[in-house]
Parts: structure tokens; sequence; C-alpha cells
């Protein structure tokens, strides 16, 4: 019975975790809207120590840093785009989940096609 406790309490907390947001409540802005577009802001953002998360999930200090970034520019008036920018300006390109497709990067999305067509090539190539 102890085990079956203790069980449950470790799925429950599990679950609370898991749903947990790394938004501190100091963070949040009392205008809905306003703090609405800073959360989509935040997702179009990767945090640079976690790479994978995106800001608002992230409880690295700097996530927590362009989140309060984020809402003091949307309290200045600024658009969602000049705030993306400013931030890409700043952090580069990998700070963005949808990175600008470049002259240096098609390679990136090139190369995997060229290798894998050269690899068919060689692999299929009859041997005289």
């Amino acid at each position: 019975m102890k085990n079956k406790i203790t069980t449950i309490a470790f799925v429950v907390i599990f679950i609370i975790n898991y749903e947990a947001k790394a938004i501190e409540p100091d963070e949040i802005l009392q205008d809905q809207i306003l703090e609405n577009r800073a959360k989509d802001i935040s997702k179009e953002l990767r945090c640079l120590v976690c790479q994978n998360e995106d800001i608002n999930n992230s409880n690295a200090d700097i996530a927590k840093d362009l989140r309060l970034l984020i809402r003091d520019e949307l309290l200045n008036g600024k658009t969602d785009q000049e705030i993306i920018n400013f931030i890409h300006s700043r952090y580069g390109d990998f700070i963005l989940y949808k990175p600008p497709i470049r002259f240096y990067t098609i390679f990136l999305w090139v190369f995997p096609f060229i290798f894998f067509f050269s690899f068919l090539i060689l692999f299929f190539k009859k041997k005289k």
C-alpha cells in the first residue's frame, strides 16, 4: 500500500512538472493581448543555452532576460517583427527556429541529397 502511494505521488509530481512553464509570475504582463503577443514571439526564438527549447520553456538566465526584453519592447510600442529583428541582429541566425535561407546555408540543405545520390550511384554501379 505504501509503495502504491509513493508511485502515485511520483506520477502526480511528474505530471505537474511536465506541464510547468518557465515563465515566472513576475514576468507576466497585465495586458492579456500584449502577453499573448510576447508568448507568440517567444515561440519563434530558440534558447541559446538549451538549444532545442523555445525561450518560454527554458529556465536559463538568458531566456529569462530575453523574455523580459520582449515584454519591455512590447510596452514601448514595438511591433513583433521589430522585436524579432532586434534579437536576431544581436544573436544571429541560430536564435531563430526558422532561419533565413542564405547563400552560405544552401550547402547545408543540398549536401545531404548530393551525398545520398552519390552513395546510390557508387553502390549500384556495375563493376566491369
